[in-house]
């Protein structure tokens, strides 16, 4: 099906709804790259009032990428909730967002709705919002998860611990731990992206945050982030396995690319969960996603990235994750040029993830080579901190010496926290305070031996 407006003496015709999507994108470098973005600011206006009078049952009737070819679409539809959908059925999306912006859109009817809402109908209006609406919406969705602690409660924000080191020597590893319990972080998960795919490395890793997490008694979650099928054969051979990880996109065949399935993950989640080791829960999987990751594999069908990226959310949101996060600017400024783009992208990663009741995190980031800088990301991490957002990143000094980019920093969490008044998961909480740490939720000046000066000696 066409779609076309008229706006004064021009007329703009957009071929089928994909096309529509792709002309009402804000502007971005992927969507240029390949070929699918705006020509101008006038025709992507054009595209987006066009967007707003469209219903969105147009979105379950037709498919951007056919059901036949395409598992994700299958899942898509497949699991709609079409109760849940009766409550906003009547809408265009452009009607979807004035009603997400009214009082009639609270935490309870927002999180009614989600089963009901698709990727693409929440891609779409977030296409006809403004920063600030993405911000507003966005705090509005509750969303709580839980293993060892609990993620999500209002007014919280947690802290993924990103102790990676580029030979994955563990006293290098234990450093960095021990900085960012230091620093009240942590309570969203240890997370070690590994320089090695070694199974037996691995298999070290988990085993040596499991043994500091029990000495301490910390209540947190561990994770190495390998593939899926590196987590099963560990799984299988008795490691300490807390959460699995994967990379996820939003089309089958981008899935294909990272070698995965939701067979195999739907796999990894029972095998997880089967292990019964949370002890407030049993949200088992974390997943990362990133616009741009579709088309740099040739696979995004001729969907925008933006598109694309929240496709991915319906394959997390199938399996009940701890924790999703969008690594925003890790692609590249083929896909997010510079700073602006990466904040946008961001706020719409955020918005449309909490929309459909995922616990969303974000990896506030940038490529050296990108047109980008820090104080970029402290515009990003100030309204995402605004906006609600479950968890970030923290890597000592912001820079990932092991992955080569720039991120956010345990010093980055306490500014959000002090600016915001954001708490930390509260068994997390609890901890840092018995082991002063913190009193009243504040970081103490550590006199004498500080606490967990033991870590470094376990590793030794």
């Amino acid at each position: 099906m066409s779609y076309a407006i008229t706006i004064g003496p021009r007329r703009y015709r957009f071929d089928n709804l994909k096309t529509l999507l792709a002309r009402a994108t804000p502007e971005r470098s992927g969507d240029q790259l390949a070929g699918i973005a705006a020509s101008s600011a006038e025709e992507r206006v054009a595209a987006r009032m066009c967007l707003a009078d469209l219903p969105l049952a147009t979105f379950l009737q037709e498919l951007l990428i056919p059901y036949e070819q395409d598992e994700v679409s299958r899942l898509i539809i497949d699991s709609h909730d079409t109760a849940a959908f009766a409550a906003i059925a009547h809408l265009t999306v452009g009607g979807f967002r004035d009603w997400l912006l009214s009082d009639a859109a609270n935490p309870a009817t927002l999180a009614a709705i989600a089963p009901g809402v698709t990727p693409e109908m929440a891609a779409a209006v977030s296409k006809l919002m403004r920063n600030q609406d993405l911000v507003l919406v966005a705090k509005k969705c509750r969303v709580i998860t839980r293993f060892r602690n609990t993620q999500g409660l209002p007014g919280h924000m947690g802290v993924r611990l990103q102790p990676n080191h580029p030979t994955d020597d563990a006293r290098g590893i234990a450093a960095a731990m021990l900085d960012g319990l230091l620093y009240g972080a942590g309570d969203a998960v240890i997370g070690i992206n590994p320089a090695s795919d070694s199974p037996e490395a691995i298999h070290t890793m988990l085993a040596m945050m499991d043994d500091v997490r029990q000495r301490y008694a910390i209540p947190t979650q561990s994770c190495v982030l390998t593939h899926v099928t590196s987590t099963l054969e560990l799984i299988n051979r008795g490691a300490p396995v807390d959460l699995v990880f994967q990379s996820v996109a939003g089309t089958e065949q981008a899935n294909s690319g990272f070698g995965i399935n939701l067979a195999l993950l739907q796999e990894a989640c029972d095998a997880a969960r089967a292990l019964q080791r949370g002890s407030v829960g049993n949200n088992v999987m974390y997943f990362e996603t990133g616009q741009g990751s579709a088309l740099s594999a040739g696979a995004h069908w001729g969907v925008d990235q933006q598109t694309c990226e929240v496709r991915a959310y319906a394959v997390a949101r199938h399996f009940q994750p701890l924790l999703v996060n969008t690594v925003v600017g890790f692609i590249g400024p083929e896909y997010l040029y510079n700073g602006r783009q990466i904040i946008r992208a961001g706020l719409e990663d955020h918005f449309c993830g909490k929309l459909l009741g995922l616990p969303m995190g974000c990896d506030i980031c940038y490529t050296n080579h990108a047109e980008a800088d820090q104080d970029d990301m402290d515009t990003l991490l100030t309204l995402l901190g605004t906006a609600g957002i479950h968890f970030i990143i923290g890597v000592p000094g912001a820079d990932d010496i092991m992955l080569g980019y720039q991120s956010t920093s345990f010093h980055d969490a306490l500014y959000l926290r002090e600016l915001l008044g954001l708490k930390r998961a509260p068994e997390f909480e609890d901890w840092l305070e018995s082991m002063t740490i913190t009193r009243g939720g504040r970081l103490q000046a550590q006199n004498g031996q500080p606490p967990l000066l033991g870590l470094m000696e376990a590793v030794a």
